[in-house]
Order: structure tokens, then C-alpha cells, then sequence
């Protein structure tokens, strides 16, 4: 990705609240670049992002989508009620779970991180509503919510509907400092049950659409974004005609954009970017070629959703320590082969093969990184106390007991 000389990014370390989440996609809108968003579904995950971004010197974006947190809670939960009803709670659980998590080492790491919600369908809405109660309690105590932002994908729905749901839990959000992605026009494939096998033209999104999201959204705050498709998939596929490659036409952004300024100076409303006055987000961006995601950049994509990639790296880490340690992973003492009795703990350990996993993922984190321009874009502020720096354990505990 071009280079471009950016301004110094002026936020604190960990978890960034909707006003602050804003101030960093204007940053990247303004300086061009992205942040990617990783789904995680472990404390082994979400430390793999970390680590990146704090050696890439960047921001970053955690995201759980609704089984990835049931998954972090435990699959041993109960995902339903006592009345046997759908009301994801080991996803909520998980859900907050992370987003304490993070709360805790992102300090400690010394990055900002976006906490976020992936993809929430209309079915699914009893997850959204148990995080934003968690969202209001937490900001009861300490002014600040829980988590960043939550996504809405209501893109099944008409888009009547979808945007006023939006507007109605938008309104709430907004109250206690969160940020809200939408989604609107479908993008393929599947992500945690919401699928689309519709035709290929319902994977674009038409400016009209965009503007009625705007003009609906923005008079309640300037904190969200929207996720439009431009022939995106979730997850590595063949394309729909049978080939091999799926193709994006991330020009068409541009149309967004422009729409919503031609609308806003017919109205004369506010304009917050004279080229890209809205926020928009790409999902589907695993097996993107680098010259899409670049285009799409430069048309006002500051959010780039990265799940079956890194799966794959975590994978391929096990994968290949596999290949070299497994002679002596069939049994707890000796060779597949031999019986020389040495024991071998230190190769079935899991730390060591989990380890293995999470160099892969944070190593295919940082190539994200990179080809959105991200790298480089944060210099982390030492802490001090009575001028001196504060020493790491002692910042986690402070970060541990905010979340309390």
C-alpha cells in the first residue's frame, strides 16, 4: 500500500469508547489506511492479535461473532434459558468475557483496540440485547461502556426494516458511547448462521441505499459505519460463475460517497470528510487480492473483517509443528517407532504446540496489518506514576480492577 505521512494518532492504550472509535477511523480516513478486525474465539486468539499490533506499533480491532463467543465461554454452557428459549446467554457470557479480557491486556500490550460484536442477524438479537445491558451496567460504574461497538447485519431483512431497527437501538447506543456498524446489501457466503444464497445481484449495495442509512443515522450521532457489499464473500469460496476467483468491484464505493455528498449539499447538512463523508466497512476480506483492498481504501473502507485467513494460520501452526515434533507426540515416552523411554512433555505440551499456533496467526495479523497501511500508525504513551514508568503487572491490575 502507498505510504502516506500520518499525523500522530492521539489516543490512550486499551479498550476505545464510540467517540474514540470514531476518532481513529478518521484518522485512517483522513491518512489512508484501515484496521483490520479479527474474530476471536479464545483468550489464545485475541492474544494473538494483540501481540501483532503491538509490534506492528498499530491499532487494532477484536471482534467475537455469536457461537465464537459461546465457543470462549464454553461450549459447556448452556447457549439457552431455564424456559428452554433462545436466549444465547453462554454467547453474551463469552462475549463479556473477552471484552474483559481484552480490557485487562490491551495495557499491557499497549495498543487501542476496538472491542467489537460481529455480525448480529434479527435472530439473533437476544445476543445484541444481553452485551448492550452489559454495555449500560458497566457504564453505570464507570462511564464508559463495556465494549466499542456492535454490529447490526439486518441485510436479510427490507431495508426498511433494517434501518429502523437500526435507528432504535442507535439511539440507545448513543447514549452511553457506543459505536454501531450496519450492514446493508448482502454480502455471500456464511458467517455464524447468517447465509445468503440469493442472486449475485443482491451482493452490491446501491447508493440510495447508503444515503437512507446517512440521513436516517446521522442525526443521532456521526458514530457508525456501514458495511456494503460490492460482490464480498464470507470465507475463501469458488466464484458463483465456477471459476476461481471471486470478483470485487471496490470502485463502486466511491459512488457511495459521492451520493451522500451530493445529498448533503442539496440539504446544506454537515460534512464531515469533503471526499468520504461515511464510514464503510469490508467484510469478506480473506482471500482479497491486495490491489481490491487497496482500492477500497482510497473509496472510505476503514474496517477490513479477517476470520477464515487466520483460522487457517492458527491451524497451519499446529499443522506444522505436527510435522516436525510428531515422531514424539504418539506416546508420552519414546519415538513412534522406539522405546528409548525419554519422556516427551515438552513437545505434547500444549503451550508448545498452542504456541506454535499463535506465532502462525499473529504472523498472517501483521501481513493485514501491512497491506492496509496500519503499521507505524501508533506510538504508544509510557505511563508514569510520580515520574517514573509503571511497571506492566501493576498496569494489568489497574486495567483488571476498571472491569470490576
Amino acid at each position: 500500500m502507498t505510504e502516506v505521512k500520518a499525523s500522530p494518532l492521539d489516543l490512550p492504550t486499551g479498550i476505545l469508547t464510540g467517540d474514540q472509535t470514531f476518532k481513529l477511523f478518521d484518522h485512517a480516513r483522513k491518512n489512508g489506511y484501515a484496521i483490520p478486525a479479527f474474530n476471536c474465539t479464545s483468550s489464545s486468539t485475541v492474544n494473538c492479535v494483540l501481540e501483532a499490533a503491538r509490534d506492528a506499533k498499530s491499532p487494532i480491532i477484536v471482534q467475537v461473532s455469536t457461537s465464537g463467543a459461546w465457543f470462549y465461554a464454553g461450549k459447556g454452557i448452556k447457549n439457552a434459558g431455564a424456559d428452554k428459549k433462545k436466549t444465547l446467554e453462554g454467547s453474551v457470557l463469552g462475549a463479556v468475557a473477552a471484552a474483559l479480557h481484552v480490557r485487562t491486556m490491551a495495557n499491557f500490550y499497549g495498543v487501542p483496540v476496538v472491542m467489537h460484536s460481529d455480525h448480529c442477524a434479527k435472530k439473533l438479537l437476544p445476543w445484541f440485547d444481553g452485551m448492550l445491558e452489559a454495555d449500560e451496567e458497566y457504564f453505570k460504574t464507570y462511564g464508559v461502556p463495556l465494549f466499542s461497538s456492535h454490529m447490526l447485519d439486518l441485510s436479510e431483512e427490507k431495508d426498511e426494516e433494517n434501518i429502523e431497527i437500526c435507528e432504535k437501538y442507535f439511539k440507545r447506543m448513543s447514549k452511553i458511547n457506543l459505536f454501531l456498524e450496519m450492514e446493508i446489501g448482502k454480502t455471500g457466503g456464511e458467517e455464524d448462521g447468517v447465509k445468503h444464497e440469493g442472486s449475485i445481484s443482491e451482493l452490491f449495495t446501491h447508493p440510495d441505499q447508503i444515503w437512507k442509512v446517512y440521513k436516517t443515522l446521522s442525526p443521532i450521532s456521526p458514530n457508525f459505519s456501514i458495511a456494503a457489499a460490492f460482490g464480498n464473500f464470507h470465507g475463501v469460496y469458488k466464484a458463483p460463475d465456477g471459476g476461481n476467483k471471486i470478483k470485487l468491484t471496490p470502485e463502486i464505493l466511491a459512488k457511495h460517497q459521492e451520493k451522500i455528498l451530493a445529498e448533503l449539499k442539496k440539504s446544506g447538512g454537515k460534512v464531515f470528510d469533503a471526499k468520504k463523508p461515511t464510514f464503510l466497512v469490508m467484510h469478506g476480506g480473506s482471500g482479497s487480492e491486495d490491489s481490491e483492498i487497496q482500492t477500497a481504501v482510497s473509496n472510505g473502507v476503514v474496517k477490513m473483517n479477517v476470520d477464515t485467513d487466520t483460522q487457517w494460520a492458527y491451524w497451519d501452526g499446529v499443522h506444522q509443528y505436527y510435522h516436525k515434533n510428531g515422531d514424539r507426540m504418539y506416546k508420552q515416552l519414546g519415538g513412534k517407532n522406539n522405546n528409548d523411554g525419554l519422556p516427551n512433555k515438552k513437545k505434547y505440551d500444549p503451550r508448545a504446540w498452542l504456541r506454535a499456533a499463535e506465532m502462525s496467526m499473529s504472523k498472517r495479523v501483521l501481513g493485514s496489518l501491512t497491506v492496509l497501511g496500519a503499521v507505524g500508525k501508533y506510538a504508544p504513551k509510557e505511563e508514569l506514576a510520580d515520574g517514573k514508568p509503571v511497571k506492566p503487572y501493576i498496569r494489568a491490575i489497574k486495567a483488571a480492577k476498571s472491569s470490576l
